[in-house]
């Protein structure tokens, strides 16, 4: 009985290990997925060669009006803040001394006189009369001199920017006014030395103020200094600027737009600029031939969502848009279908 339940048992594990020993051995093949990425391709377009520098608005002229007649300060008829026009009275000084430089000069013109007399007679010398005549010259021209700087006038139109003396005082040391021009005004402005050949005297120019946004005042240069600073390898351009509205002040921070034209530059879209970590360097991702390469690029502006290209890399090229996490030069890729 034993014997016969067995049997089935014994035929069934028989027919297993024939049939494996009959089973072909099968070679499993793993295929290797390569990145996936998107690719663009690059084109030149003229683009406006752009360079900005920050300076701070200074007055065009700025005039401090003094005397050196030694007289008392009698008025001062304008004060801190008030607007002036040029030949407009600004001081008026205390004329005691004029009053007696007069009567000096009157009693010269009345011993020359005598003197005059004297030689049509015979009785005085030609010598004596020229001695006379050219202190009485000389006393003229210093009361001249003195009359003048009586009423003192502003050389020219601007602002009443400073007042050191109050009237009753007697100026020493300080000017009694400052004046500043402040139509135009300028702007001093320090420029990379690489740019030397391009900024022209009389060439236009847009400034900024953090003040008023976005809007733009015009300006040009209007003299451009001689010698390059071995420190800063920078030289220095002077820009007069519109006041416009009269909005603009001394010690306001601008930025000072140069526009040198426009070259044909290859424009990359930001996406595909990548930054080296710890350093400055900047690359790009180019495609060919089912592989990618990694470039080394120079950049100029930036165009909204563009760069500009100034070396490293052609127009026509192929760069990587999207999918550039696991990409090492010279790996191969699969394009983004």
């Amino acid at each position: 009985m034993k014997t016969n339940r067995l049997l089935p048992i014994v035929m069934l594990v028989v027919a297993l290990a024939s049939c494996s020993g009959k089973e072909e051995k099968k070679t499993v093949e793993v295929k290797e997925e390569l990145p996936i990425v998107e690719v663009v391709t690059v084109g030149a377009e003229a683009v406006n060669q752009m360079s900005e520098y920050t300076g701070t608005v200074e007055a065009f002229k700025t005039n401090n009006i003094s005397s050196n007649s030694g007289s008392r300060i009698k008025r001062i008829l304008v004060d801190v803040g008030s607007r002036v026009s040029r030949g407009q009275r600004l001081v008026i000084l205390d004329d005691v001394n004029i009053a007696q430089q007069q009567i000096a000069l009157s009693n010269i013109k009345r011993e020359l006189d005598r003197a005059k007399e004297l030689v049509k007679i015979g009785g005085g010398t030609q010598q004596q009369v020229d001695q006379l005549q050219a202190q009485y010259d000389a006393n003229a021209r210093a009361i001249r001199t003195m009359q003048e700087n009586t009423v003192l006038t502003s050389p020219v139109s601007g602002v009443v920017t400073a007042k050191n003396y109050d009237a009753g005082d007697l100026p020493a040391g300080l000017p009694i006014l400052t004046i500043e021009q402040q139509q135009p005004l300028k702007v001093i402005v320090n420029v990379n030395e690489s740019e030397y050949p391009k900024v022209k005297r009389g060439m236009p120019v847009t400034v900024k103020f953090d003040t008023y946004g976005d809007e733009t005042f015009n300006g040009q240069v209007y003299l451009i200094h001689p010698t390059i600073d071995a420190t800063s390898r920078t030289f220095q351009v002077e820009v007069a600027i519109t006041n416009r509205g009269d909005k603009v002040r001394t010690g306001m921070f601008a930025r000072v737009n140069f526009n040198y034209g426009s070259t044909q530059s290859v424009v990359v879209p930001d996406r595909a600029v990548q930054k080296q970590v710890g350093s400055g360097v900047r690359y790009v991702w180019v495609y060919q031939g089912g592989e990618v390469e990694l470039r080394e690029v120079e950049l100029g502006q930036r165009l909204e969502d563009r760069y500009e290209v100034k070396g490293g890399l052609a127009a026509g090229s192929q760069v990587v848009i999207a999918g550039a996490s696991r990409l090492t030069d010279g790996a191969k890729v699969e394009l983004k279908k």
